[in-house]
């Protein structure tokens, strides 16, 4: 059946310049249909949740792009979570840059080590706007006497601090009882929700992160986008250039766009698919597609165990797809 769905289908692990996400290296599959298009869901996810991202592969690689508002997209730089010594030269790979997120309640590293995190980036980029991401990795309370103890640092955003809805409306609504003029982003409660508009329902956050695989494809991204009513910041999931330039056309499309985004992670990536990566130039990436090299998909392949897993689970999410 793959077969019959793909053309010039490479299986690659891409080395990352450091460790993100628990990861050292990026699993991903490319294939071409009209254009190059990537499916690449982190490993630990389900057949299910995955087969929503190769859903959007699929609408990427086949149908019509959409229509342009704009032929740039601002960028945001993006620290995983490192040592205070590590930092500038983690982000040097970002070129300059107004906006900065940085990753925080990653499992081994305490709240102390966020903190020292934090204030190294706004010593070292006193002019950059600073938002975090916790990826739903503190409650309630941990968050918000986080945010008490970074008030000086005057925050752009939080990014999913806690795991559920009712937990970011809760935190959402503590923030106001204190004063404390802070927006909350939500991913994970858009992007992993069987309601993507719920988060916007219940007012339990202030901006959404808008992501193209997981969401299904750009058109159903822009719908999301546009129905939830909540400012949009367009990311990555750490994709290669060719599933990087699905999310530079959706922020291309997005009408109103006020925050940088999220799309410069090439820069995490050791290695890329193509000589001409998606790399930011003045905080900017031009919107374009990309034609991988085959040489880097010959040096970079996944070997043959890796290979066949993402074969069977490309077969069954297609299955999943079909059904």
């Amino acid at each position: 059946m793959v077969q019959t769905k793909f053309t010039d289908l490479a299986i690659l692990s891409l080395p990352l310049r450091t460790k993100f996400r628990q990861i050292h290296t990026r699993e991903i599959a490319i294939f071409k249909g009209e254009r190059w298009s990537e499916f690449s869901p982190f490993i630990e996810y389900d057949d299910r949740e995955a087969a929503q991202w190769l859903s959007a592969a699929l609408t990427w690689a086949n149908d019509p792009l959409p229509k342009l508002q704009r032929q740039s997209i601002p960028v945001n730089a993006t620290l995983p979570a490192v040592a205070p010594k590590e930092i500038e030269g983690v982000l040097a790979g970002f070129g300059s840059f107004n906006s900065v997120k940085v990753k925080v309640a990653e499992k081994g590293t305490t709240t102390s080590d966020d903190i020292a995190r934090i204030k190294e980036v706004a010593k070292l980029y006193p002019n950059a706007r600073i938002r975090l991401d916790a990826n739903g990795g503190f409650d309630v309370a941990t968050a918000l006497e986080l945010v008490r103890m970074l008030a000086e640092f005057n925050l752009e955003y939080f990014e999913q601090p806690v795991a559920t809805i009712p937990e970011l409306k809760q935190l959402r609504q503590a923030l106001v009882h204190d004063g404390i003029k802070l927006k909350i982003a939500a991913d994970e409660s858009i992007r992993k929700a069987t309601d993507p508009l719920l988060v916007a329902k219940e007012g339990a956050a202030d901006i959404a992160v808008i992501k193209v695989q997981p969401l299904g494809g750009i058109q159903n991204a822009l719908k999301i986008a546009k129905d939830s009513g909540l400012e949009i910041v367009v990311s990555s999931a750490l994709e290669s250039s060719v599933g990087l330039s699905h999310g530079l056309y959706l922020a291309g499309a997005i009408e109103d766009l006020k925050y940088d985004c999220g799309l410069a992670t090439a820069a995490l990536l050791e290695a890329d698919v193509t000589n001409t990566p998606l790399l930011a130039v003045d905080g900017q990436i031009q919107i374009r597609t990309v034609e991988p090299n085959e040489e880097l998909l010959e040096r970079f392949a996944a070997p043959q165990d890796r290979r066949d897993w993402w074969l069977q689970r490309i077969e069954r999410c297609l299955d999943l797809l079909e059904s």
